[in-house]
């Protein structure tokens, strides 16, 4: 008998945990049959994106390469854009890494191909915490500003060297004014500057941090973030930063040496050219076994997915919480496909959410039983950086 072959596009947090949960799960047969696993993403390694803020920060490396990982043994690992997915031949059409136009045929396809950092407009200026190479020139960038600001003589050019503001008050842009506001300080102290003069705004367009969850953790967010030297503007959007100047929609000017926008993410665009079927907002549709609408033998997790409980009409977020439970269950649902028989159905994750907030700085929101259970410090930080190893499979 031929092996069958089951390729999974997109190497991130949901693509990494679906190869290894079909892995595990079928144990590399089906119908005494080989399953030949293929993994296509665009990146050489796992890249770690709900992290991109430490390398903005610190350096910190976030790419961890394939061979990393026990279940990588026997995979095939191709560097290369997915531009098609024909359903009736079975095939996808890929371009590698040298720019070569490629085909392979498939049994079982996984469309995990995330989403991506939403863009301002090129003319809005600052630089878009998008991707590692983004995350460096970020750190790049205020590291310069502040061996500039050490010989600074102009109080108020020095002032402007020293500020930074943060676009966008999601959880990555949350995460990252944190952890940048402690970096910094930290920095001009070793340069010889007043590290109390180093000055990190972040924007929110809504009235409260936090407004997925309740007031009072939206209130403990703020405090934490002003006691790690963050100043949070609500009600404020960056409208545009030149020449050192940020306009904001208020119409009051900002003078920084740095505007970093965190707006969010949207599903992958490249889903638009594969020919699958897609929500008004570009994600896959699914139903509650993660199979894409007329599609056989094709499923879809993670960001790029539409996925709905079943029970509750509630759909899950684009969050790397979401991701992993999802491919735990697909391996589930996979292998009782194979068999032929019941496959368990969606069910969301329980209502939590985290925020890391600098070494041992942290909040854990959880909402259970009516009761919303808020850990801050230490252990909020530690259960957060759990979170971060069991997105990308470490543990």
């Amino acid at each position: 008998m031929n092996d069958l072959t089951c390729i999974i596009i997109g190497g991130g947090h949901a693509g990494l945990g679906a190869l290894k949960a079909i892995k595990e799960e079928t144990r590399g047969m089906a119908n005494r049959q080989r399953i030949r696993f293929v993994l296509i993403d665009k990146q050489p390694g796992h890249v770690r994106k709900v992290m991109l803020f430490r390398p903005a920060a610190c350096g910190e490396e976030i790419m961890i390469p394939w061979t990393h990982y026990g279940f990588s043994e026997g995979v095939e690992f191709m560097q290369g854009t997915v531009t098609s997915v024909d359903s009736g031949e079975k095939r996808i059409r890929y371009t590698d890494a040298q720019g070569n136009d490629a085909r392979i045929r498939y049994d079982l396809l996984v469309v995990a191909a995330g989403s991506i950092v939403r863009r301002p407009d090129p003319d809005q200026g600052g630089i878009a915490l998008t991707d590692p190479q983004a995350a460096a020139d970020i750190r790049e960038r205020w590291r310069a500003n502040l061996r500039q600001a050490a010989g600074e003589t102009n109080p108020k050019e020095r002032k402007r060297l020293m500020t930074v503001a943060v676009a966008g008050a999601g959880n990555s842009g949350i995460e990252t004014s944190a952890e940048l506001a402690l970096a910094m300080q930290k920095e001009a102290s070793v340069l010889g500057l007043n590290s109390s003069d180093i000055s990190v705004y972040l924007l929110n367009a809504q009235e409260r941090l936090f407004p997925e969850g309740p007031e009072k953790a939206g209130r403990k967010l703020d405090q934490i973030l002003s006691d790690c030297g963050v100043t949070v503007l609500h009600n404020r959007k960056a409208m545009r930063e030149q020449a050192g100047v940020l306009t904001l929609s208020n119409s009051d000017r900002l003078p920084v040496g740095l505007c970093i926008w965190t707006i969010g993410l949207i599903p992958n665009p490249a889903l638009h050219s594969m020919g699958l079927p897609l929500t008004s907002e570009g994600q896959v549709l699914v139903d509650e076994c993660y199979r894409v609408q007329g599609m056989s033998g094709v499923y879809s997790i993670g960001d790029c997915a539409r996925i709905v409980d079943p029970s509750t009409g509630k759909a899950d977020q684009m969050t790397c919480k979401e991701a992993g439970p999802q491919a735990l269950r697909l391996g589930k649902i996979v292998m009782a496909d194979l068999e032929g028989r019941s496959a368990p159905v969606h069910k969301s994750f329980l209502d939590t959410f985290g925020f890391g907030l600098g070494q041992n700085r942290g909040l854990m929101w959880v909402s259970k039983w009516g009761l919303d259970i808020i850990i801050t410090g230490k252990l909020a930080w530690k259960v957060k950086k759990l979170g971060w190893d069991f997105a990308s499979w470490l543990r």
